[in-house]
């Protein structure tokens, strides 16, 4: 069922009228520096990053969740990052602008503890994809303002993780990177879908993007697509230097199924990965993870392939690390046992994301 009632057209025209760009924008200017801040002081070549681990919470203001995004930002620009990465899913805390989200969610929670027999085929009125197109139209304006304004009064870069969003009827799940002036330098809509997102009806994207930034060059896939090693492998003969990974794992914490993400990515294609994590409980789902930054194991001061990793797998936490990029290419150029068979690429790659 759509949710195209009256009541419902009615209150999604005050939720663009309470999330209206101009509206957040004003907010911001009276809580964010009256100018950019000078740059870092570290020296060329190195770029201090922060990967945020976000702790899910419903605001039922969205000037409040500008505050929030407002506040972690603030806290790594003060460890001197440059580059920020949020998580997967950061759209899930405005769900909270909803009347009576409360009761849909404790629904939801009740759905996930019953055994999956009773389930059998029937599928809910309203899914929380539904719930994601009907909100578009307000959410994807503030979200725009909202970051492009953070990482212009910060002079810095911001993936902004990633974002349920509607396009020709379907949900997205779509990251996007903006850079210091404010401007958006890309998106990225997510690849490779999970089970759940499947049953939603999502739609994938079909082709992994790089931008070239002052930082180097910046690549931001999302969550599942970090799964599959081609992935990586596909940006690293793009050019990436820095992969930007928002993740949103609904399982319960393990360390080494947790490695089947990132970590080996990195290690197979020789680039830096930051992953960020969102954590958390929300209509019957359970978020955990934790948010590091990896590189190639000959350039991490332990050789074991992390340069920070946050200790919590389910509560706020940030990890920040200086990338040397000078280091990474160095390593590229000499690597023993660099892994190429463009032949198999050029025929497998385009029929698998073409």
């Amino acid at each position: 069922m759509a949710l195209n009632g009256w009541k419902e057209k009615l209150y999604q025209r005050y939720l663009k009228w309470v999330c209206r760009p101009g509206r957040i924008e004003k907010h911001l200017g009276t809580v964010l520096p009256s100018s950019a801040r000078p740059a870092s002081g570290i020296k060329t070549g190195l770029i201090r990053t922060a990967a945020l681990q976000v702790e899910l919470k419903l605001f039922k203001n969205p000037l409040h969740y500008a505050d929030e995004m407002h506040r972690r930002t603030r806290e790594a620009v003060k460890e001197g990052a440059r580059l920020i990465a949020f998580p997967e899913y950061n759209n899930l805390p405005l769900l909270g602008l909803l009347p009576g989200f409360e009761k849909m969610e404790e629904t939801y929670r009740k759905k996930a503890n019953e055994p999956k027999s009773k389930e059998g085929n029937k599928k809910e009125k309203i899914s929380l994809a539904d719930v994601f197109c009907y909100m578009n139209p307000a959410v994807q304006p503030l979200v725009i303002a909202l970051f492009s304004r953070l990482a212009a009064a910060y002079n810095i870069y911001i993936m902004t993780g990633s974002f349920a969003l509607a396009a020709n009827g379907r949900v997205i799940n779509r990251s996007y990177l903006f850079g210091p002036s404010g401007l958006l330098i890309g998106s990225q809509d997510k690849v490779n879908l999970t089970l759940m997102e499947t049953e939603w009806n999502m739609k994938r994207g079909s082709a992994f993007s790089v931008y070239e930034t002052s930082l180097g060059r910046l690549a931001l896939p999302v969550c599942m697509d970090a799964t599959y090693y081609e992935t990586f492998r596909i940006l690293e003969k793009k050019g990436a230097d820095i992969v930007l990974l928002p993740i949103a794992n609904l399982e319960e914490y393990n360390y080494w199924l947790a490695l089947r993400g990132i970590w080996p990515r990195v290690q197979e294609s020789q680039l830096y990965g930051i992953k960020s994590t969102l954590v958390g409980n929300i209509a019957g789902l359970n978020f955990t993870g934790r948010a590091g930054i990896f590189a190639p194991l000959e350039i991490t001061p332990r050789q074991n392939g992390v340069l920070a990793e946050v200790e919590t797998c389910n509560n706020e936490s940030m990890a920040v690390a200086d990338l040397d990029l000078e280091a990474l290419h160095s390593l590229r150029r000499s690597h023993p046992w660099r892994d190429n068979n463009q032949a198999l690429y050029d025929r497998y790659f385009p029929k698998i994301y073409g």
